[in-house]
């Protein structure tokens, strides 16, 4: 069983809505992000020791690629059969989740950045934990003012 291995992620059907995201992973379980997102201009940092998960959709939102972030405790396999991919990122390193989509390890935390000019799509950052669920949309500049 292998806890700390890089999956790719696969295409996977996905809804979004103004009130929802919901992603249909490939072994049928599907899982919904209810509620208010918040609009953010990248780069955004999440709270420490938080499981980070990195959407990026399609121009018309049917489709995307999820992407956990440091997480280790689903196996590598079950991660391939749901189509999840995973990346690691080392302290004060970057990876690429996405093309044009990066994570950084700032200590336990992890910083999400995106040239959203570059991506035909939508980029959703998720965190979760024991007390604390919140996800955000990363949105160019412009939209925020």
């Amino acid at each position: 069983m292998d806890y700390r291995d890089s999956v790719a992620p696969e295409t996977l059907s996905v809804e979004v809505t103004d009130e929802q995201v919901t992603i249909e992973y490939l072994d049928g379980r599907v899982v919904s992000y209810d509620g208010q997102r918040e609009p953010t201009v990248p780069p955004i940092r999440t709270q420490p020791r938080q499981l980070v998960q990195v959407l990026v959709t399609n121009s018309d939102n049917t489709q995307g690629v999820l992407t956990y972030v440091n997480e280790l405790n689903t196996e590598s396999e079950i991660l391939e059969d749901s189509g999840v991919g995973r990346v690691f990122v080392e302290p004060d390193e970057t990876t690429e989740v996405y093309p044009n989509v990066t994570a950084t390890a700032d200590g336990y935390a992890v910083v999400v950045d995106a040239d959203l000019e570059a991506i035909d799509g939508r980029v959703f950052v998720f965190e979760e934990g024991q007390r604390y669920n919140q996800y955000y949309e990363l949105i160019p500049s412009a939209e925020s003012e």
